[in-house]
């Protein structure tokens, strides 16, 4: 089940250097629908097409603080409007079906259809196979693979009619080096599903114009996962801000949908190929050494 309310700029180095590449267009009108999106990435993500005036639809979970973590879908929404967005918040689970249909039904009673959607929502246990629990197993599972999977089927009928329909799932490059594919292979499986998803959508729907690509970050990204689960403070400064993800996200999205498609993307990559150069200013500490990222190879 699921509770909906509604609630309804500044320019970043990123966006800058994208618009004088000829890139990014714009998100003004644009419908997102997001697992997730309560902190972090996916809040990043949101706050930075609500610059452009996007409508943005939260599946989240957290509905009262929790002391782990910073901020509820209350607040990440309360932030989404102040930076120029519409919001629908929806209080609940996607591995719920019912909170899917409700989610997309809303979505399109409420602002025409469904232009974009995003696969924010994961779950992360980096146990060996010996040691992880099963229920974290199959929550890694439904959260990540069928959540996405689900998700993305439920608003295809809708993105099939928009002007330039995406979606986005925040899942790694499938790197089989044995380091990877050994170090947690729960966690690697889930991913690494989530990506096969991704693909799987961009190769089923190129011929109807629906883009379906993965992003990913080359760093840590500072957020509440690293810092609870990845190394605390001391990883959190060799980590970059969500906002780099935001950046490389927009240009995903407001890249013409037949132009990009099927492509596991790394969001520095992608920023070089769009004209940046300067990153410094997405560092936590810009003197410290950056950690590079899961799944990723230096």
């Amino acid at each position: 089940m699921s509770e909906i309310s509604s609630k309804g700029k500044t320019s970043t180095t990123a966006e800058r250097a994208l618009g004088a590449s000829g890139a990014p267009g714009t998100l003004a009108g644009k419908t997102v629908l997001m697992s997730g999106g309560s902190r972090g990435i996916g809040l990043a993500i949101a706050v930075r097409a609500a610059r452009d005036g996007a409508n943005v639809v939260l599946i989240a979970k957290t509905d009262s603080p929790d002391p782990r973590l910073e901020g509820t879908i209350h607040t990440a929404a309360a932030e989404i409007e102040a930076a120029g967005g519409k919001v629908l918040a929806v209080v609940g689970d996607v591995r719920d079906d019912e909170t899917i249909a409700s989610a997309v039904q809303n979505a399109v009673d409420t602002f025409g259809g469904i232009d974009i959607v995003v696969n924010n929502a994961s779950v992360i246990s980096l146990d060996g196979t010996l040691k992880v629990a099963a229920k974290r197993y199959d929550l890694m599972q439904d959260v990540n693979v069928r959540g996405t999977f689900m998700l993305s089927k439920a608003a295809l009928p809708h993105l099939l009619k928009a002007a330039n329909p995406h979606i986005l799932t925040l899942s790694p490059p499938l790197n089989f080096d044995p380091k990877w594919l050994g170090g947690h292979p729960a966690y690697t499986l889930a991913k690494y599903g989530m990506t096969l998803a991704a693909l799987g959508f961009a190769a089923e729907f190129a011929g109807q114009g629906v883009a379906s690509n993965a992003l990913w970050p080359r760093t840590t990204i500072a957020t509440a996962a690293v810092a609870n689960l990845l190394g605390g403070q001391e990883m959190i400064q060799r980590s970059r801000h969500p906002a780099i993800m935001a950046d490389a996200a927009h240009a995903i999205l407001t890249t013409p949908s037949k132009e990009l498609t099927g492509q596991s993307l790394i969001d520095e990559e992608l920023l070089r190929a769009r004209g940046m150069s300067d990153f410094a200013g997405y560092a936590v500490d810009p003197s410290a050494e950056l950690m590079i990222d899961l799944y990723v190879d230096p």
